[in-house]
């Protein structure tokens, strides 16, 4: 029953929060029963090779012990892999099993569940917790899964402890809840007067359909909003307001996530994030922080239906030409005659910034110029300057000159890196006033 339970646990907790879980038994031997009885239900989770898998048992042990532990008794070197692999965040290892190792000193980060199913109390209990408290990307907080009643000992426990640290150290259930409920209405309430309902079903394609509408609401939303505000500041503000609130309901949700609360919104959430994903992806390289960057949906819709692979946006822009390595005319008459003229613009913006940023390598005085431009462009717009189709025109107008810029050596006779060290060259105006351009070329 525990194992059964723990898994549909943990699988939901991983679909809210991508992370790692340790799981605390009373004996080496409940240790190995509950591994075999977990792997029974999820055989795929198994490894023989400790480079593996994705549940492992950390103990230590001797020949002397049951020949069924043996597979789990490793030596030194081996649970320092094992260590090594627990603390990485993209590693495949997502659940220990341990009765004592690694409950005080072991720091994991990403590690953000622990099942107990062992009597703990006083201090040996408060570092047991901490395994799981570390601050880390959108994590929220750790949560304690409790199998054999430790609350007394905990209450007990944080009687050491100060007033603020007891209020910090554990939230009722219900709490959490109703947390979530506030930050679920409060994305919600960002789509008055669009039905998103239309996305959260049928097929791919008309999945895909409401999701590039829905980008479209937003981003026509946040700069209709921004154009209201007096201050540059109080505009950037606004035009974070989404992700933010996306962002808040997925800690929210992460807390409650095996909650029945949770479970009846789980599809709608999982629809704002791969809204908010997009936007994120759209947005990489203009100045947010790695960290917000590195956000990803957690696939809790449909992962074959949904998810930041498809949810390309260009695709959600109902671009299809294929032809957009050398933005071609037929590329740039498709992407201004779009209909959704903020999501063509992030589209747009997207591959002259990629295709800029491709020739830095070769080129880095075009490189300059050409993303001076494209950044003065984009700030103008932002700061309600030039209008969405106006910022448009002068994309692929820029667009078109990087085109021409990567034909100019053809029609100079001179390769790339010759064009580059021309370039170079031709950056001083005194070499260009001694020489003459056809010496200098």
């Amino acid at each position: 029953m525990v194992a059964a339970d723990l898994v549909r646990h943990f699988e939901n907790r991983v679909a809210a929060m991508d992370g790692k879980a340790m799981v605390v038994c009373m004996s080496r031997r409940i240790c190995v029963a509950l591994y075999n009885q977990i792997i029974a239900l999820r055989p795929d989770w198994h490894s023989d090779d400790d480079a593996a898998g994705a549940i492992k048992v950390v103990m230590t042990g001797s020949a002397a012990d049951p020949q069924g532990w043996q597979p789990h008794i490793g030596t030194k070197a081996c649970r320092d892999l094992l260590a090594k692999r627990a603390k990485d965040p993209k590693d495949t290892l997502k659940l220990v099993i341990v009765r004592d190792m690694w409950l005080t000193g072991f720091d994991a980060p990403s590690m953000h569940t622990m099942y107990i199913d062992k009597p703990m109390k006083g201090h040996g209990l408060m570092q047991a917790i901490a395994r799981v408290n570390r601050v880390f990307r959108d994590k929220p907080a750790g949560l304690v899964v409790d199998y054999t009643g430790i609350a007394q000992n905990l209450k007990n426990a944080l009687g050491q402890y100060s007033g603020s640290d007891q209020r910090q150290a554990g939230i009722d259930e219900a709490e959490a809840v109703a947390v979530l409920l506030e930050k679920y209405e409060a994305v919600k309430a960002m789509y008055h007067g669009f039905d998103y309902a239309r996305g959260l079903a049928g097929t791919p394609h008309h999945r895909l359909v409401v999701l590039a509408e829905a980008i479209e609401w937003i981003l026509g939303r946040q700069h209709d909003a921004a154009a209201k505000e007096t201050s540059e500041d109080g505009k950037r503000r606004e035009s974070r307001r989404y992700q933010d609130a996306v962002l808040a309901l997925s800690k929210a949700f992460a807390l409650a996530s095996a909650s029945d609360e949770a479970r009846d919104i789980r599809d709608e959430v999982g629809f704002f994030q791969t809204v908010r994903a997009a936007l994120v992806k759209s947005a990489e390289g203009s100045g947010k922080s790695s960290a917000d960057r590195e956000f990803a949906i957690q696939q809790i819709l449909d992962r074959a239906v949904v998810s930041t692979e498809i949810v390309d946006i260009l695709a959600a822009a109902g671009i299809t030409t294929p032809d957009i390595s050398i933005l071609s005319d037929e590329f740039l008459a498709e992407v201004q005659q779009l209909e959704k003229k903020n999501l063509a613009l992030e589209a747009l913006r997207k591959l002259l910034n990629d295709e800029i940023r491709s020739r830095s390598k070769t080129n880095v005085v075009e490189t300059k110029h050409f993303s001076e431009r494209l950044e003065a462009a984009i700030a103008r717009y932002h700061t309600n300057a030039i209008s969405t189709v106006e910022v448009l025109q002068e994309l692929i107008d820029l667009a078109k000159e990087v085109r021409a810029a990567r034909r100019r050596g053809e029609d100079e006779g001179l390769s790339q890196d010759e064009i580059a060290f021309y370039d170079a060259l031709a950056e001083s105006e005194s070499a260009v006033e001694l020489m003459g351009n056809i010496p200098l070329r």
